[in-house]
């Protein structure tokens, strides 16, 4: 389902895949070595704002995704969620869900071993959530991410407003239903998520002049999951993606998890290996020989 790009172009958002029945559009960066069964990746962008609406929606995502697999050799998803980019769809909190969750099926589908998640802003709330009901998560990255909606929960009809204003709802008909719509601002929890998501590892990166997102919200998420490595950067702001410090940060970590998934993945080759070895001796010691 990709589409074609020049060797030379910047790229850009030119995948697409299934999420209930939408098309979503997204970014897949491949492993340069082509090795079999690479550690999966799902990059989610955060909410649109007014000077950057739905249309420019993880527009440098793909630059990083490429990097990432070209440099780590990770298999590497950059989604745009239902109504941002050229995904089809309208915004609801659950439909990004649901689109989060199908960026994880579609990974797992093209042979990666295990997807970690990586979101900035509202992706980061969803990627905390998901990796919490979602086994198949081995990891999750959180930048910049609110520690719930309680905001959007209270004002709802601001929210569909400004959903409106930067495109990511553009059928004025949707919501059909609004008390469903904005009931589900409620229903998502990243704190109660954070606390699930345990012990599988999570970043939490914020930096301290976040105007956005206060600091307190990556903190609260960091401690709800108890022992998340929380970084924050000195004098960044909301826009971790362009931030090169927090790039290196996320390819440390990175690099860190494939590591540690490798020395797992090897552990249980070699405890199942030993327990078949064990397994076969035992069978040997108790056969009796056949009667003369």
């Amino acid at each position: 389902m990709g589409g074609e790009r020049s060797a030379t172009a910047q790229p850009v958002m030119d995948y697409s895949f299934d999420s209930g029945g939408l098309v979503l559009s997204g970014h897949l960066a491949e492993p340069a070595d082509g090795g079999a069964n690479p550690p999966g990746l799902v990059l989610c962008h955060g909410f649109p704002t007014r000077g950057r609406e739905s249309p420019q929606s993880g527009i440098s995502f793909p630059e990083l995704a490429d990097r990432i697999a070209s440099e780590l050799g990770w298999l590497v998803l950059a989604m745009n969620f239902r109504g941002c980019g050229n995904a089809e769809g309208n915004f609801s909190l659950r439909g990004w869900l649901d689109d989060v969750e199908a960026a994880v099926g579609h990974v797992c589908e093209l042979g990666a071993v295990g997807v970690w998640l990586v979101g900035y802003g509202t992706g980061g709330s969803l990627a905390v959530v998901e990796g919490a009901r979602n086994r198949s998560v081995r990891g999750v990255g959180a930048m910049a991410t609110p520690s719930g909606f309680d905001d959007w929960a209270k004002h709802p009809r601001r929210l569909l407003l400004h959903a409106r204003q930067v495109q990511v709802i553009k059928d004025q008909a949707f919501p059909e239903d609004f008390d469903a719509w904005s009931a589900e601002l409620r229903s998502v929890k990243p704190l109660e998520s954070a606390a699930a998501l345990a012990p599988r590892p999570l970043l939490v990166m914020h930096g301290d002049r976040d105007d956005l997102t206060q600091l307190g919200n990556g903190r609260a998420i960091a401690e709800a999951h108890g022992s998340a490595e929380l970084r924050v950067l000195s004098g960044a702001g909301h826009e971790l993606r362009h931030d090169p410090r927090a790039v290196a940060v996320l390819m440390g970590w990175l690099r860190r998890q494939r590591i540690a998934s490798e020395i797992e993945g090897s552990g249980a080759s070699a405890t199942s290996q030993r327990d078949a070895g064990a397994d076969g001796a035992a069978d040997g010691a108790g056969a009796q020989p056949p009667p003369p």
